[in-house]
């Protein structure tokens, strides 16, 4: 008899595992997504990428805005009597009462090495905390968060230069190979789930957007970390004459001067420790993106100007 699976997922890191999933002959009998922001009238609707695969396969999906205390979805999925759910950046905890209501239990995948990084942004946690290397665990889903036992850690270098959206794409093509190589194992019960050491955990608390305010009096590094880890949202960003600039891309130089000067024509900017941070693409407030030769050429922002952490 074909097994029955639930996958549970929203965002585009979720939709390679999906397809790899359906394009290799597991069978995915509903999908669970998060239903789409409330518009005003006459907006169009987004929904999830999850949703929109769901749609073009023509497989089942539900979308409750909540599944804690909700009954419906409870009998739903009791009446399903699947055999696996797999979670992939869904955007709900799921309830303790659920997660005896398939045989083999709820696995997630999720975008760290576990047991560093539980919680909603592990991406972009370790561009921002400067990590050498991330990865995907596959690992059961208990009532804590992201403190399960866990099947399979798959790690990939991380590099200065990388953003939270290459590395998102990275992850998600990476665990959509792997899943392969483990879901026959979970679901006959051979996969061997080792229990996380709880002292070494760290969590990646959702992302602020005030968080991307650049403060030039720390190192460039630190501030390169930031605008990667926030690329392409909420993004890093300074303000100037009432605007916000936003920046998309930026390398770190040797060039010193005070503390937020604007030290030659292409926005170099300096930063603590003699060092600087020359910005390479950016945004200002209500504009499209530019590359920054482009950007100077009608920019109020001149060389020795100060710009302020404030």
């Amino acid at each position: 008899m074909p097994k029955k699976i639930i996958f549970m997922g929203t965002p585009q890191f979720s939709v390679p595992i999906f397809k790899s999933l359906y394009q290799n002959g597991y069978p995915i009998s509903v999908v669970y997504t998060q239903p789409p922001p409330k518009s005003h009238r006459g907006q169009k609707i987004n929904k999830s990428p999850v949703q929109g695969i769901s749609e073009t396969l023509n497989i089942d999906f539900r979308c409750p805005e909540n599944l804690k205390n909700n009954s419906e979805e409870y009998e739903f999925i009791k009446n399903l009597n699947a055999d696996l759910a797999i979670v992939v950046a869904y955007g709900q905890i799921i309830p303790k009462n659920f997660l005896d209501l398939t045989k083999k239990g709820f696995i997630n995948i999720h975008g760290s090495i576990l047991p560093k990084w539980r919680g909603a942004a592990p991406i972009q946690r370790s561009i921002m905390n400067l990590d050498k290397e991330t990865g995907i665990s596959i690992m059961k889903i208990v009532e804590e968060l992201d403190s399960g036992p866990v099947s399979n850690i798959h790690k990939i270098k991380l590099d200065q230069n990388d953003n939270a959206e290459e590395i998102s794409e990275k992850l998600s093509l990476l665990a959509s190979e792997k899943i392969l190589d483990e879901i026959d194992d979970i679901l006959e019960n051979k996969a061997k789930f080792i229990d996380q050491d709880h002292s070494k955990a760290t969590y990646a608390k959702k992302i602020d957007k005030i968080e991307g305010k650049i403060d030039w009096n720390s190192e460039a590094f630190i501030i390169l970390g930031k605008i990667n880890g926030l690329f392409p949202t909420p993004g890093a960003f300074f303000n100037f004459n009432g605007e916000r600039y936003k920046i998309l891309k930026a390398e770190i130089g040797d060039g010193f001067g005070k503390i937020g000067e604007v030290l030659s024509e292409k926005l170099e900017i300096a930063c603590k420790n003699n060092k600087s941070v020359k910005i390479l693409e950016i945004q200002r407030q209500g504009r499209k993106p530019q590359k920054i030769g482009e950007f100077m050429r009608g920019s109020q922002i001149k060389k020795g100007t100060l710009i302020s952490s404030a």
